[in-house]
């Protein structure tokens, strides 16, 4: 799928479809702009004068002038200069959205990137040549160097990339594309490495599938009240109204919705001796709705950040200047991270106390550990386990990747961000917090078969059908490990959230 691509005004659904597969086409407005670009590049470069990264060395050796005749090669080096990451690649989705978030600041024409160089990115993306990004070695300003480093190097024929054939040397891969490798002009190699886009497109990342968590999870959070015969009394609009959060509002309405015409429920609407349930249960739209309001805040930052400039300099062709700054530094993009690293935390957290409510026969009215013959066996007792370790290595990992600063540089970039930390630790912890709601939904249907013959909601009597037909009722002891993996699979691929018709329900 293509879509009309116009850098600057890219709305967050259309960097969710790049991010899922979508093919941006460069709107053609952005030409004369680019051109005007280089054209003041071309000005400056004749004038002579110092001008950082043009005719200057990078970094600490700023004041180190460098003559005309090797401008070219000043922009090589910096690209092999700064290939210098380490790790296991970064995932091929989160590159390709990398080298989307380029183009899309390289082409509001600020850089002084000439639309040749433009069109090879945009043409590598398009055929699916994706360079290797070992994702460890950027601290977080000054730009991404080194990730965007080996970006840019399949740009110039060194390095290499991934392809429909498979991993191949850089100039390989652009040869199946019938592409040829770049000799990079004056200011290019230095926009193309400065920026915020690794940073930015592993949030993006984070957060996209954050919506899934969050949504799921509600799910889990709903069929777990039914499966413990828990109360949608606190899911009463009256309540959230006037605590006047949109998100613990939203959030009370999407379980109410989900539970919505349950036999269950109804059951115990009499005759019930507890006035309260544990806060697990009672708390979800307070604690859902509050990872809720951090997500819609987080899209909003993200979404301005992947819309801007952070090159550095900038070149402002209307007035044959290019003005050295400071939009490299990705701190808006650490905070971001790091709230969303605290929300996904959450997430995970109130769902495993569920799960540990569930499997205690005191709190949820089931057999214990939600097995017919508890003794002879153990049912979900060791799945509560693999939840809480889960929960507690998020927890690990939620610290403030923001907080921390080490100079760079001799000193010269002597603050950074630690966004490239921030965001890369987003999407374990997902994975992580996916893994304990699918085992709150093999919990909470179990739970909710003990019930029979009584039925939750149409929703939910959807989703328990859905899992039942990957995963059979737990009735003795089996090799549980795949049960949770098809869980897993279900909740990774959205099947959850469609099987309750929670697209209807804002989100994110």
């Amino acid at each position: 799928m293509t879509m009309r691509f116009t850098p600057g005004a890219v709305t967050l659904a259309d960097w969710r479809s790049i991010y899922r597969g979508a093919v941006p086409v460069l709107d053609e407005s952005c030409t004369p702009r680019i051109n005007a670009s280089v054209e003041a590049v071309a000005r400056i470069v004749a004038k002579g004068e110092p001008v950082y990264g043009i005719n200057t060395g990078f970094g600490k050796l700023a004041h180190v002038g460098i003559e005309a005749e090797s401008i070219t090669a000043l922009q090589k080096n910096i690209v092999l200069s700064h290939c210098v990451g380490v790790g296991d690649p970064a995932p091929a989705p989160v590159v390709r959205l990398m080298m989307c978030l380029k183009l899309a600041s390289l082409a509001q024409g600020f850089s002084g990137v000439r639309m040749e160089t433009v069109q090879l990115l945009s043409v590598m993306i398009a055929r699916d040549i994706t360079p290797i990004v070992p994702a460890q070695g950027s601290v977080g300003a000054s730009g991404d160097l080194a990730p965007l480093a080996h970006m840019a190097s399949v740009m110039i024929g060194v390095g290499e990339a991934l392809t429909t054939s498979g991993r191949l040397p850089a100039t390989e891969a652009l040869a199946s594309a019938g592409l040829q490798p770049i000799e990079l002009q004056a200011k290019e190699g230095l926009a193309l490495l400065n920026g915020t886009q690794f940073s930015t497109a592993y949030a993006l990342a984070g957060l996209f599938e954050a919506e899934i968590l969050f949504k799921t999870a509600l799910v889990s959070g709903a069929l777990s009240t039914d499966a413990a015969r828990g109360s949608d009394t606190p899911f009463d609009p009256r309540i959230h109204q006037l605590r006047k959060h949109e998100g613990q509002i939203v959030s009370a309405q999407a379980l109410k919705e989900l539970l919505a015409g349950s036999a269950i429920r109804e059951s115990h609407r009499t005759g019930d001796v507890r006035v309260q349930d544990p806060y697990c249960l009672r708390c979800q739209p307070q604690v859902m709705g509050a990872a809720l309001d951090v997500l819609r805040q987080v899209a909003t930052t993200l979404l301005t950040e992947a819309n801007g400039v952070s090159d550095n300099p900038l070149v402002f062709a209307d007035d044959d200047i290019a003005i050295s700054g400071g939009n490299f530094h990705a701190a808006p993009v650490a905070f971001a991270a790091d709230m969303m690293a605290l929300a996904i935390c959450e997430i995970g957290s109130i769902s495993e106390r569920r799960i540990a409510m569930l499997v205690d026969p005191v709190l949820s009215g089931v057999p214990a550990f939600l097995t017919p013959k508890p003794g002879l066996n153990s049912g979900f007792m060791i799945a509560q386990v693999t939840a809480a370790a889960l929960v507690s290595e998020n927890k690990q990992r939620a610290y403030p990747a923001s907080v921390d600063s080490i100079p760079t540089s001799a000193n010269q970039e002597d603050h950074v961000s630690m966004a490239a930390h921030a965001a890369r630790r987003l999407l374990p912890m997902i994975e992580n917090a996916m893994a304990v709601i699918a085992i709150e939904l093999l919990a909470g249907a179990q739970g909710c078969d003990f019930h029979a013959p009584l039925k939750s909601s149409d929703r939910l009597e959807s989703v328990r059908a859905r899992i039942r037909a990957d995963v059979a009722h737990l009735d003795e002891d089996r090799y549980f490990h795949d049960d949770i993996q098809k869980s897993l699979r279900l909740v990774r691929s959205g099947a959850i959230v469609a099987a309750a018709n929670l697209d209807t329900i804002p989100g994110v």
